[in-house]
C-alpha cells in the first residue's frame, strides 16, 4: 500500500492508539501478560508428553538436524528475538530458499509454497495440525511474544516494508492473531497487514480470547496451515 496522506493519517491513529497510557490500556496490558504466562505454563506442562513424541519423530526421520528451528524474528518496535518452532523442513532449507522463491503462492514479502519440497514427512503433519508452532510457548514465557498478536516477520520481510506496514510491529507479536483464523494462508500479504492494523486499533481481552477459541477450534479442521 502507498504511503498517501490518507494512509498518513491512519498511522497516526495506530500509533496514538498504542502510545496511549490511559488507565484501560494500563489495564489490558496487564490482564494479557498475566494470561499469556498462566496459558504457556500450563500448555507447556500439558503438552510435554506430544512434544517428546514429535521430538522423537523428528530425530528418526534426520538424525542430522535439531528438534528445534531457532530462527530470528522481528518483534516490537523492530527489535530482534529468536523464535522457536519444531523443525519441519530438512536440515538445509533456507539454502535450499533461493532456488524456490519464483515458486511463492503469496504476495508481498512473504513466503508461501504449499508443496514446498524442503518439507519433511514428519514435518507434513505438524505443520497441518499446527503443532510445529507450539515451542513458541516458550517464546511467551519470555516475553517477546504473545499468545495473540501480528504474526512475527522475517528480517528480510521488514526490509521492503512501506511505513503504513510497519506499523503491525507497534504491538508484540503473537503464536495466533486475527489474520491466523481469518484465513491463514489463503490470504495475502496485504490483507494480513489490514487484519493486524484492525486488531491493534480494535484490541482488547474479549477479542483475544475469543481468537484463542477461534485457533482451537481451526486446529480440528482438516484445512489448516502449510
Amino acid at each position: 500500500m502507498s504511503n498517501t496522506k490518507e494512509d498518513e493519517k491512519y498511522i497516526k491513529r495506530v500509533i496514538s492508539v498504542d502510545k496511549g497510557n490511559n488507565d484501560e490500556k494500563k489495564i489490558y496490558l496487564f490482564l494479557k501478560r498475566s494470561i499469556d504466562i498462566i496459558f504457556a505454563l500450563i500448555g507447556l506442562f500439558l503438552l510435554f508428553p506430544l512434544f517428546l513424541v514429535v521430538a522423537i519423530s523428528i530425530k528418526v526421520e534426520d538424525r542430522k538436524g535439531p528438534v528445534f528451528f531457532a530462527q530470528t524474528r522481528i518483534g516490537k518496535n523492530e527489535k530482534e528475538f529468536t523464535m522457536y518452532k519444531f523443525r519441519s523442513m530438512v536440515s538445509n532449507a533456507e539454502d535450499l530458499l533461493e532456488g524456490l522463491l519464483d515458486k511463492n503462492e503469496t504476495t508481498g514479502a512473504m513466503f508461501k509454497m504449499k508443496e514446498d519440497p524442503r518439507i519433511t514427512k514428519i514435518g507434513k503433519i505438524i505443520r497441518k495440525t499446527s503443532i510445529d508452532e507450539l515451542p513458541q510457548l516458550i517464546n511467551v514465557l519470555l516475553g517477546n511474544m504473545s499468545l495473540v498478536g501480528p504474526r512475527p516477520p522475517l528480517k528480510r520481510e521488514v526490509e521492503i516494508y512501506t511505513p503504513y506496514q510497519k506499523q503491525r510491529l507497534l504491538v508484540t507479536p503473537g503464536c495466533t492473531g486475527l489474520w491466523q483464523v481469518s484465513g491463514r494462508s489463503n490470504i495475502g500479504f496485504e490483507d494480513m497487514v489490514e487484519l493486524d492494523l484492525q486488531y491493534i486499533i480494535e484490541r482488547n481481552i474479549f477479542k483475544d480470547i475469543l481468537i484463542i477459541i477461534r485457533t482451537v477450534i481451526l486446529l480440528f479442521k482438516k484445512d489448516g496451515a502449510y
